[in-house]
């Protein structure tokens, strides 16, 4: 297979998730307001998650950096970064996006923006300490892709929905609570139906979160993927990244400004010494990643 194939696979896949999830979202919503009997309560939630997919639009990068405790730098303070990012961007076609730096020797980097135009890249000082000019080019490349195919805006979206998720089973466990339930119950007349959306929704409110955080993950995963081919296609030396990856997986220290809200965006997962299951897993296995980077074949 080559860089391409793996490229269009995996676009593929991204949307398929998507779809499935969209379908997946509209259902859940569907269950729960034919047993709540109340379809103004999902018309609020729909407004509701459009106003935060808004503000993470406008904001989530600055939130994200802030959170991370990154500092912009500038031509005089980086050159040779700035060298790297500006020939890569040059040779991709994208605006040169703002470099910021984690003061932390824990060896990683993520980016973020809403689109191109507004691009960042974030590098650790231990990636850039850690790693020789080859490698340090697939991952800045890696970064790149995740610009130039919008998987930050994808990436709030996904977020988006799996909160209006959480929300509509919030919802309904406390509707439940407080004995909506038995009040719709005794008002319906023949409500067979009426009781099985209710059982279905009990179990969807349980579930539903669940599933969605795990398809949130998968989608994830298979973005890190594509920005490994498309930046392995970008410097035309996938084994660069390959050996970048590695170097990374290696280092035993965590990041210090990590957390769970922000670990998906980084190349590699930032916690370190904790065995995950693969099914919760933020990134894909780096052994799964190397062997696909080592494997492919670029003409």
């Amino acid at each position: 297979m080559t860089i391409y194939d793996q490229a269009d696979r995996n676009t593929r896949l991204t949307w398929i998730y998507i779809t499935g999830f969209l379908v997946f979202i509209i259902g859940v919503g569907y269950v729960f307001a034919g047993a709540m009997g109340n379809s103004s309560i999902l018309y609020i939630a729909v407004i509701f998650s459009v106003l935060m997919s808004f503000v993470s639009y406008w904001w989530s990068d600055k939130i994200v950096l802030a959170m991370s405790g990154a500092k912009e730098i500038t031509h005089e303070d980086g050159r040779e970064i700035y060298h790297i990012v500006e020939n890569l961007c040059i040779t991709a076609g994208l605006p040169v996006p703002k470099i910021y730096i984690i003061q932390d020797e824990s060896p990683n980097a993520f980016a973020t923006g809403r689109d191109p135009e507004h691009g960042v890249i974030c590098l650790t000082t231990g990636i850039i300490g850690k790693l020789e000019k080859n490698e340090l080019e697939g991952v800045i490349a890696h970064e790149l892709s995740h610009i130039g195919n919008r998987d930050i805006l994808l990436s709030t979206v996904v977020v988006v929905m799996v909160g209006f998720v959480a929300l509509l089973a919030d919802w309904f466990r406390s509707w439940t609570f407080w004995g909506g339930g038995r009040r719709r119950n005794n008002d319906s007349e023949g409500g067979q139906l009426q009781l099985i959306l209710f059982i279905v929704a009990i179990i969807f409110s349980i579930l539903a979160p669940i599933a969605a955080v795990l398809m949130q993950l998968a989608i994830s995963r298979k973005r890190e993927f594509l920005a490994d081919a498309d930046g392995a296609l970008l410097t035309r030396y996938p084994k660069g990244l390959a050996r970048a990856l590695e170097k990374i997986s290696a280092d035993p220290r965590p990041l210090k400004e990590a957390n769970r809200a922000t670990a998906h965006l980084f190349i590699a997962n930032p916690f370190r010494g904790k065995n995950v299951s693969k099914l919760f897993m933020t990134h894909p296995p780096i052994e799964e990643r190397v062997k696909a980077l080592r494997g492919m074949d670029i003409k």
